[in-house]
């Protein structure tokens, strides 16, 4: 395979990902499918730019999840809703800057 073909390969799913967590607010389990590719492929993109968007993918997922056990918790007492709303707001935020620091070929972290 050439080093053109594996890198549009690479950016590919790079996208792909990006796209299934923004699918996310609609069809929740594309979230999960989106962290799931990020593991089965994460030995390919060791040493190039997309391992950081990969890590920054990875890191949205988790910190998401723990937002939205604490945001759920704390909807007992109203607050957790704000919760909710923030880290929705923050993993749009992410996703679009993630996404375009990848149209830029850009690595995240810099």
């Amino acid at each position: 395979m050439t080093e053109d073909k594996v890198k549009g390969d690479l950016k590919f799913n790079t996208t792909l990902v990006y796209g299934l967590q923004a699918a996310g607010f609609i069809v929740g389990l594309t979230f999960i499918a989106a962290v799931i590719l990020n593991y089965i492929k994460r030995d390919e993109v060791e040493g190039t730019l997309y391992e950081s968007h990969f890590r920054w993918q990875i890191r949205t997922f988790w910190f998401s999840v723990l937002w939205s056990i604490i945001g759920a918790l704390l909807s007992v007492v109203i607050v957790g809703f704000i919760v909710l709303f923030a880290n929705a707001v923050w993993v749009i935020y992410r996703i679009i800057k993630g996404w375009l620091a990848l149209n830029d070929e850009k690595p995240m972290y810099s």
